[in-house]
């Protein structure tokens, strides 16, 4: 019997766990580098993982070379990917979510004009290339506050909450004269009704259309004076629990109507006074996942899942399809946001012992090394330290957690 192989398409950030993944699964990983040098923004793909490395950014050629291999599956290893994987296992005649409604899982617009279309319950919305079009029609909507951010990014790059016509008329300029994390260009920009209400993560791994809810976690947020929201924990919810069913069943509908049959998704959800309401979906693993973490605190983790769902969907629907995560442990991924502004002389070593040291920490994750430059942080990247805690013990998890609060700063000092 032959070895089948998946492909993994940028697989940057997240993305490293698919290699580990598929190999577990008996497949062999092939890595396929869309750009001739790797996007230095993004935690670069881990090559020596992979059975082979193709480089190309002509898909007809991409194409050709991959399908001697006769692939099982071709995954996006990070957001701006989602498009090149759709077109390739298209055209690779494998399991796909096809082309049709690509543009829609990337581009925020598109994807909740999908939603509208098809009778789920949306954000009102409007795009333009014209920063003064935006404020006009946040001025004519009457509302505030309103959502500012760009069409295609990712991790909170560019996003802003503005309350008043300059700001907004300030945020829609900092976006169109800005490049989104992946190195594109904002050509245009997104305005949003502001939706009020607790934001929640929804990941899901779905097999041919069969689906299972492998994580619910609340988002808490801190909002700064300069309209940006920065990520501090999320925290994981029991299956159980309000309103998790009602966010499942939610997300469902969504990825019904954007047609994601195959492979992971990450939904940012906002429960309003009308119902869940979305604020995006990524058809991708969370970035924030660690399958050591999720093995502890649910007893599977989203890169296994969705190798299981490409390399045996009997299987993976016997055992998943429709089926909702066990919470395991309680657990915490704390982004710790700092103040901090200047260059990295040194990471104090001891700082990150006394933190792995806490009972409740399985692992802490330096984002910056000596010689890096530190700014005070505004999104979800630029979170200095990122914390995974769990335990079964809710009150030691929460003395662990403030704990580290007080040791976070510490973790750099600056020249």
């Amino acid at each position: 019997m032959s070895i089948p192989t998946a492909v993994v398409v940028d697989g940057y950030s997240a993305g490293n766990f698919y290699p580990a993944a598929f190999t577990a699964a008996g497949a062999r990983v092939i890595h396929v580098q869309s750009t001739p040098e790797l996007i230095p923004t993004m935690l670069a793909p881990d090559l020596a993982a992979y059975a082979e490395n193709i480089v190309s950014s002509d898909e007809a050629e991409l194409v050709e070379l991959l399908r001697p291999h006769a692939p099982v599956a071709v995954v996006p290893g990070q957001e701006s990917a989602v498009r090149l994987a759709d077109r390739l296992s298209e055209a690779l005649g494998v399991k796909s979510n096809g082309t049709a409604l690509s543009a829609a899982r990337r581009d925020k617009y598109r994807m909740i004009e999908a939603l509208r279309g098809a009778g789920v319950r949306c954000a009102e919305q409007f795009k333009s290339d014209d920063a003064a079009a935006v404020v006009k029609w946040a001025e004519d909507r009457g509302t505030w506050p309103v959502v500012v951010k760009p069409l295609s990014s990712a991790a909170s790059d560019g996003v802003f909450v503005c309350t008043s016509a300059d700001q907004t008329r300030e945020a829609a300029e900092h976006v169109l004269a800005s490049r989104d994390i992946f190195g594109s260009a904002n050509t245009e920009v997104l305005v949003q009704e502001y939706l009020k209400g607790t934001e929640y993560v929804v990941d899901t791994v779905s097999s041919d259309g069969r689906r299972f809810a492998c994580g619910v976690w609340e988002y808490e947020k801190n909002l700064l004076a300069s309209g940006q929201n920065i990520y501090n924990r999320d925290i994981l919810l029991a299956p159980d629990a309000d309103p998790v069913p009602a966010l499942i069943a939610y997300v469902n509908e969504v990825l019904a109507a954007l047609d994601v049959r195959w492979g992971p998704a990450h939904a940012e959800v906002i429960v309003t006074d009308r119902g869940p309401v979305l604020v995006e979906i990524a058809t991708r693993l969370n970035g924030q996942l660690n399958p050591a973490y999720q093995q502890l605190a649910l007893g599977h983790d989203q890169a296994g899942l969705t190798a299981r769902a490409y390399t045996d969907p009997e299987g993976f629907a016997a055992e998943y399809a429709g089926g909702v995560y066990t919470k395991l442990r309680e657990a915490y991924t704390y982004n710790a946001p700092t103040t901090l502004d200047g260059v990295v002389a040194a990471v104090d070593e001891e700082t990150v012992a006394a933190l792995d040291a806490l009972p409740s920490v399985l692992l802490t994750s330096v984002k910056y090394r000596p010689g890096a430059r530190i700014r005070p942080t505004t999104d979800l990247l630029t979170a200095a330290v990122r914390i995974y805690l769990t335990s079964t013990d809710a009150a030691a998890l929460d003395a662990d957690y403030e704990k580290a609060r007080t040791l976070k700063d510490a973790v750099y000092r600056l020249a």
